[in-house]
């Protein structure tokens, strides 16, 4: 087995498992309208955390609706993760904006993310990265890109310019092997091709690169 640092890792060769990976939580969520600034807007990026095992199937988690496909939903962004090492930073800016308590949690799948996880954030995950568990294989297959109504969830507008500028964007997840998941549950982060990092190819997207 490769033993680079995951953090900094561009020589692992596909197949090789380069971290450990725990789901923290689960999230799927309805459409429903938001409210904002007088308008409204179709969306289920508001999820809530479910419990136990959830099926999950070519386009996604059991229970989760997409307000608009092309831009959540679908074969290739079927599941959104999300690091919880970006936990602090979301609770700091909500409160610095008004939009939360200073100290108050950060909702399960405030951000609209079907999967929380605990493992290599955006810098060390690549287009074609695999997340493997015991009955479900995900791959990596592009960044979110925020827009109005991230910023709606949030509770404030900026969010989705900070989004832009730290490159907390998380990954979609593309459905491998279907199967079941379940909170809690450890997995492998399993490298692909290694060739686009998916950072950079958000900074790229978002014009930041």
């Amino acid at each position: 087995m490769h033993h680079a640092d995951p953090m900094n890792d561009i020589t692992s060769r596909p197949g090789d498992a380069v971290a450990s990976l725990r789901i923290a939580g689960l999230q799927v969520g309805r459409a429903e309208q938001l409210a904002w600034k007088g308008t409204f807007e179709w969306s289920a990026i508001r999820k809530q955390a479910v419990e136990g095992e959830v099926a999950v199937g070519p386009l996604g988690l059991a229970g989760d609706e997409q307000a608009d496909r092309s831009v959540h939903g679908g074969l290739t962004k079927a599941v959104y993760a999300y690091p919880a090492a970006h936990t602090p930073f979301w609770q700091t800016v909500r409160a610095q904006a008004g939009a939360a308590g200073w100290g108050a949690p950060l909702p399960p799948g405030l951000l609209g993310e079907n999967l929380t996880y605990e493992g290599p954030t955006e810098q060390a995950l690549w287009i074609g990265d695999r997340f493997e568990f015991d009955d479900c294989v995900l791959a990596v297959s592009e960044p979110r890109l925020p827009c109005q109504k991230f910023g709606i969830a949030m509770g404030f507008a900026q969010a989705v310019k900070l989004m832009s500028q730290s490159g907390f964007c998380g990954a979609y997840l593309a459905v491998v092997q279907p199967g079941r998941l379940r909170a809690g549950e450890t997995g492998r982060l399993v490298a692909g091709p290694r060739e686009v990092n998916l950072r950079e190819l958000f900074l790229a997207r978002m014009g930041r690169a």
